[in-house]
C-alpha cells in the first residue's frame, strides 16, 4: 500500500510540472507564419490604432479573394458561429480602436476599441465593428454584439501587396481613408473627426482635472476658440478664469490680452481696449512688440504704432523697440521715418539674423514699400 501510494504520489507531481500554464507560455512567433502588426494615426486629437496580425500571399496569386478569403459569412467548422465573416486579418480579433467619436463612411461610431470584420463581396464589402475585441478570429462572430456595419466597394490594385497591412492615405486635418492592402486587392474606408468639437470636449474634461489649477491652461483654451473663431461665449469664461487672482493671470498681459481678443471676436471692441489698457503695464518688451505684431498683420497700423511706440517710450535704448518703431511707422505708410529707426536697428542688431533682417528693412523702405 504504501509502495502504490509513493507511486501515486509522484505521479501526481509529474502531472502537475507538465500541465500547460497560459503564464508560464515562452516567448514565440505567432502561429502559421504571421506577422503582429499594429499602425497608428492621429486625425486632431484622436488617435486611431488598428492591431491586427498580417498574413502572406505565399504564391497563392490569384486564390485569396474569394477562396482564401470567403464571399459573405460561412461556416468555418469550429466555434459557435455559423455564419461568420473574414477576421481582417489572421489569429486574433484584428481591433481598430478611436480616443474619440468618428464617424465612418458617414455613420457615427463611439469611441472605444472594437472588434474589425469584413464580409467580403466583390462587388460590395461590409465592414463591421463589434463590441467584441477579444476573442481569436471570427469562430466566436455574433451578430447581435456588432456596432455598426457599413458597406464599401473594393478596389483592384497593380501593386501586388504580399502581406496584408493598413494604411492611412488621403489625410486632411479632419479625416483620413484606412486602406486594408492584401495582394491586388485594397478595401477603403474613411474615417472623420470634429476636429474642434473633440478638442473643445478635451478642454472642458481636461479643464476639471489638475491640469485647470493653472490660468495657462485656460489661456490655452481661449485662445484656441479665438483662433478658429468659435466658441467664444465659453472662451470669454475661460478667459475670465485665467485673469482671476485665484488661478495666478491676474498680472499676466498673455491671459489679459486673451481676454481682450475674446471680447474682439464678440464684437465688443470698446471692452476689448479697456482691457488691453489694464494688460499694458504687465507685458514686458518682447510681449509688446509681438502683441503689435499680431496687430500689423490685421492690418490695425494705427493700432500697432500705437503698441509700438509705448514699447519705445519704456525701453528707447533697447534692439527689439527699436525695430518696432521701424515697423510702427512703416504700418502707418511713413517710410521715411521708418528708414531712420530701421538704420538705427540694424546699427545695434545683436547678430547675424538680426543684421540680415534689418538690412532688408532698409532695402525694402528705400523702394518705398512696407516691411510688414
Amino acid at each position: 500500500m504504501k509502495k502504490l501510494f509513493t507511486a501515486g504520489l509522484l505521479l501526481a507531481l509529474i502531472h502537475i510540472v507538465y500541465i500547460p500554464s497560459a503564464h508560464a507560455q515562452l516567448t514565440s512567433l505567432p502561429s502559421g507564419g504571421n506577422k503582429r502588426a499594429s499602425v497608428s494615426e492621429g486625425i486632431g486629437i484622436t488617435n486611431v490604432t488598428i492591431n491586427y496580425s498580417r498574413p502572406t500571399v505565399k504564391k497563392r496569386d490569384g486564390h485569396i479573394w474569394g477562396e482564401l478569403v470567403p464571399i459573405g459569412y460561412v461556416d468555418q467548422g469550429f466555434g459557435p458561429s455559423k455564419a461568420a465573416p473574414w477576421r481582417a486579418g489572421a489569429n486574433e480579433n484584428t481591433t481598430i480602436e478611436f480616443t474619440t467619436d468618428v464617424k465612418i463612411e458617414g455613420q457615427p461610431l463611439a469611441a472605444g476599441k472594437y472588434g474589425f470584420f469584413i464580409a467580403y463581396d466583390p462587388n460590395e464589402c461590409t465592414l463591421i465593428f463589434s463590441k467584441n475585441n477579444a476573442s481569436w478570429g471570427s469562430f466566436f462572430y455574433k451578430p447581435d454584439e456588432d456596432v455598426l456595419r457599413v458597406k464599401v466597394k473594393p478596389v483592384k490594385s497593380d501593386n501586388n501587396v504580399e502581406w496584408l497591412k493598413y494604411e492611412f492615405t488621403d489625410q486632411t486635418p479632419s479625416s483620413a481613408v484606412v486602406a486594408l492592402e492584401w495582394e491586388k486587392m485594397v478595401i477603403p474606408f474613411k474615417v472623420d473627426v470634429d476636429v474642434t468639437g473633440t478638442q473643445l470636449a478635451s478642454f472642458r474634461r481636461e479643464l476639471r482635472s489638475e491640469k485647470g489649477f493653472n490660468w495657462e491652461a485656460w489661456d490655452q483654451a481661449a485662445q484656441y476658440c479665438v483662433q478658429n473663431k468659435t466658441n467664444l461665449d465659453e472662451a470669454l469664461m475661460w478667459a475670465d478664469t485665467a485673469t482671476s487672482v485665484n488661478f495666478g493671470g491676474d498680472k499676466s498681459f498673455t491671459a489679459w490680452s486673451t481676454k481682450a481678443m475674446v471680447l474682439d471676436g464678440l464684437g465688443r471692441s470698446d471692452e476689448s481696449a479697456a482691457v488691453m489698457k489694464k494688460a499694458y503695464p504687465y507685458a514686458s518688451s518682447n510681449e509688446l512688440y509681438f502683441y503689435a505684431r499680431s496687430l500689423t498683420r490685421q492690418k490695425k497700423g494705427k493700432e500697432a504704432f500705437e503698441v509700438f511706440k509705448m514699447n519705445y517710450d519704456k525701453h528707447p535704448n533697447e534692439f527689439l523697440p527699436i525695430a518696432g518703431m521701424a515697423r510702427g511707422y512703416s504700418a502707418i505708410g511713413d517710410y521715411k521715418k521708418a528708414l531712420t529707426f530701421a538704420q538705427k536697428a540694424h546699427d545695434l542688431a545683436p547678430d547675424k539674423p538680426n543684421r540680415d533682417i534689418t538690412a532688408n528693412f532698409i532695402k525694402t523702405l528705400q523702394e518705398g514699400k512696407d516691411i510688414n
